[in-house]
């Protein structure tokens, strides 16, 4: 199975540098290709130690937390032991978080690999998934490879789901809604209020799963969360991540909430919790407590992303509201060529094609990356 826009964006620096290789080898402009939209190739990676700006896979530049380090190094020493018994007091500390039951939890290393098993267990037989144009496309892309196909609804004028369309574009085949909120790769916030009437509407036809990686960098934050639908009993899935504002996205932790007989269905066909490491429980547990670092990280976040959109604003760059840690904006030039140019300034970041129109996707790093990343922009589109 080809790899999707989304599984490249939390795989591993080598496994990304011999897809860009075998792409260029092969003179694609583009890496990928979708229904609606494409990711430009860019040249070949450099090594990464030595860019002055990641500015590439929506990382978190500040983070783990100091605590969530040491929980991590002081775990290590267990590692001779399985860790179910570590892991299903993470599941509790979650659970209690969240409102909901031990049962209602999934965990994973990392959000994608439940989104994809998500996909794997849903599409076995086909079917289709209702989604948005343009979307995160890792459940998307196992869907299509597992046999399913993809009704992709397009974004409304204010860069939200278009969920009056998204629900008038199920039928009988559709097996799954799926959105990511706020989304990715546009950063782009739906209306929380409008979210939730829909889920308690569509979830009585067909599953909705809600992909909040990124919801706890939005401004409400773990208030516009879709969570307690899934407490309330309805058919949502709920997804979060711990590779974004807890800065782990290299440890590999995320989990899912769903209602016990949903989750216990994905679970007959592929266990969650395998191939989380201890450690890494260990840090995540830490890092959920660390809620002063967390807040810390979603400020120094901030500062970042107004200092960017301030500068394209007075640039004349006409981008997407961002509700994340990356803005989106289009270029007047084709993608690869503006990633040569960019490449070669050592900073990283990645441009896509959708809408008839190019652009760029930028993460925000630290403030010094940032200024990096606008004198860039200042010689090579100003």
């Amino acid at each position: 199975m080809a790899l999707s826009v989304g599984a490249v964006a939390v795989a591993p620096t080598a496994l990304w540098a011999a897809t860009v290789e075998e792409a260029q080898k092969n003179n694609q402009k583009f890496l990928y290709r979708n229904t609606s939209f494409d990711e430009f190739t860019p040249p070949r990676m450099p090594d990464l130690s030595t860019v002055k700006a990641r500015l590439v896979w929506n990382e978190n530049p500040h983070g783990p937390s100091k605590l969530a380090a040491k929980a991590f190094q002081e775990a290590v020493w267990d590692g001779n032991h399985y860790s179910w018994s570590t892991l299903g007091q993470l599941v509790q500390k979650i659970a209690d978080k969240e409102g909901v039951t031990p049962d209602n939890i999934m965990m994973g290393p990392g959000s994608s690999d439940l989104l994809e098993k998500t996909a794997l267990v849903y599409f076995r037989e086909g079917g289709n998934v209702v989604s948005a144009d343009p979307s995160y496309m890792s459940l998307v892309s196992v869907a299509k490879a597992s046999g399913g196909s993809w009704k992709a609804v397009k974004l409304t004028e204010d860069y939200q789901h278009d969920l009056k369309a998204m629900e008038a574009a199920i039928d009988d085949d559709t097996k799954l809604v799926y959105i990511t909120n706020p989304n990715n790769p546009t950063a782009t916030q739906t209306d929380t209020e409008d979210l939730k009437d829909f889920c308690k509407r569509v979830s009585k036809k067909v599953p909705v799963f809600i992909d909040e990686a990124y919801l706890e960098l939005a401004p409400e934050g773990m208030d516009a969360s879709m969570a307690p639908l899934v407490a309330e009993g309805y058919d949502v899935f709920v997804a979060r991540t711990f590779s974004k504002i807890h800065g782990m996205a290299g440890l590999r932790m995320g989990y899912m909430l769903g209602k016990k007989e949903s989750l216990e269905a994905i679970n007959d066909i592929t266990r969650g919790g395998m191939g989380i490491a201890g450690p890494t429980i260990a840090a995540a547990s830490a890092s959920m407590d660390d809620e002063a670092y967390l807040t810390d990280c979603k400020n120094k976040i901030k500062e970042a992303r107004d200092y960017t959109t301030s500068y394209l604003e007075s640039r004349g760059f006409d981008y997407m509201p961002s509700s994340t840690n990356f803005v989106i904006f289009p270029i007047p030039m084709e993608g690869d060529a503006f990633l040569e140019k960019i490449y070669d300034k050592k900073v990283v970041v990645r441009a896509f094609r959708f809408w008839d129109q190019n652009w760029c996707r930028v993460s925000m790093g630290t403030m010094e990356e940032m200024k990096y990343f606008t004198d860039a922009i200042e010689e090579i589109l100003v």
